[in-house]
């Protein structure tokens, strides 16, 4: 039986909600191992003179514990 364990990751991005997901991931896994999946719990934008300037997302990652 594996163990998993969830943690919750913010990261942002000047290109796309998806470069900030793979950006979370890349970071988190310089620390955490075994990571199998991620669940974007919830996406933002700041806008600034009408224009997409930061995207952010909050994600939940989880991994194996060994």
């Amino acid at each position: 039986m594996a163990v998993l364990k969830v943690i919750e990751v913010l990261s942002n991005s000047n290109t796309s909600w998806e470069d900030a997901t793979k950006k979370a991931v890349m970071e988190a896994s310089k620390t955490v191992k075994n990571i199998k999946s991620v669940y974007i719990k919830d996406q933002s934008a700041i806008v600034k003179d009408g224009e997409v300037t930061e995207f952010r997302v909050n994600l939940k990652l989880t991994f194996e514990v060994k």
